[in-house]
């Protein structure tokens, strides 16, 4: 008997946990912040002008966000995500083959995101994917030969090179899907984001922890 008593305890708990969650705080809000690993896959031969290289590089990645979840399958959330920096292959572009050399890249986003959740009857689990809309900022730093000497056998020799700096921002589309796990107040995450650009697709692997309010 004690153990019948014990498991229908457990179930009631179970039940009335995320309904008591739920009339404390009717819109489901919750604040969080992540990290991960980001990939800087910039294609800046798009570019109308600038530098003329690519980027295919890694660096660690964080974000903050806010979200609601008035419905159990749909919510949304604000955030802010640093992909980190990642540095570039040299390129050549202009008059004259100009050469590239030392450049790094920084994008960031700002995105406003549409969540929509797996209707799985598991109370402590959610399987989501998300779509929304980003203001990407890129910036790029880098190193231009003002006069390039050739060298016998291949390759070049920079005779006088100068600082050059280009601040891309556009409006792209933004996408991700992940796994959330609820213990009380606290939803940790695991997902993957990625923004769509004709600049380049920068995406990042993530982990994130989020207190509910």
């Amino acid at each position: 008997m004690r153990f019948v008593m014990r498991g229908a305890l457990i179930t009631l708990a179970a039940i009335c946990g995320p309904s008591a969650a739920f009339a404390d705080n009717p819109l489901g809000l919750y604040v969080g912040v992540g990290a991960g690993v980001a990939n800087i896959d910039n294609n800046n031969y798009a570019y109308p002008f600038g530098y003329n290289g690519g980027f295919h590089d890694h660096d660690a990645a964080w974000k903050v966000m806010l979200g609601v979840k008035p419905l159990p399958f749909l919510g949304a959330e604000a955030e802010y995500l640093d992909f980190g920096s990642g540095h570039g292959n040299p390129g050549y572009y202009g008059v004259g083959s100009y050469y590239d050399y030392g450049a790094f890249s920084h994008p960031k986003a700002s995105i406003l995101y549409g969540v929509g959740y797996l209707p799985l009857p598991l109370p402590y689990l959610d399987v989501f994917g998300k779509l929304g809309i980003a203001h990407l900022q890129t910036n790029i730093d880098y190193q231009v030969c003002t006069s390039v000497t050739p060298i016998a056998g291949g390759g070049l020799t920079c005779n006088g090179s100068t600082s050059a700096r280009i601040d891309q921002s556009n409006t792209e589309l933004a996408y991700g899907a992940g796994v959330q796990v609820h213990f009380q107040d606290f939803l940790f995450r695991a997902e993957y984001e990625r923004i769509s650009s004709s600049y380049g697709y920068p995406s990042a692997v993530m982990v994130s922890a989020s207190w509910m309010f």
